[in-house]
């Protein structure tokens, strides 16, 4: 092996390290910064009082007890008169 081969591999290996140690750092970057964001939400979450869930409305009509469906020819009639297609 002569003397610039050497050294161009020298070169590429620097290269490689240097690169690997950027990496490093920004990865450190990002993982510290996640780490201080989940920090923050916490504490928010904490210090806030639980959120309150809204009262759900009940779907449709209600029928009342012992009431029946309406039949489903009606229920088709009252379909195609309230413009629906079937």
């Amino acid at each position: 092996m002569t003397k610039s081969d050497r050294d161009r591999a020298e070169a590429r290996l620097n290269k490689a390290r240097t690169a690997m140690l950027d990496r490093d750092v920004s990865t450190k970057a990002v993982l510290d910064n996640m780490a201080r964001l989940k920090a923050l939400r916490l504490a928010r979450e904490a210090a806030a009082p639980p959120p309150v869930a809204a009262p759900r409305k009940a779907p449709g009509k209600a029928r009342k007890s012992g009431e029946k469906a309406p039949a489903l020819s009606e229920w088709l009639t009252g379909q195609q008169r309230g413009g629906h297609r079937t």
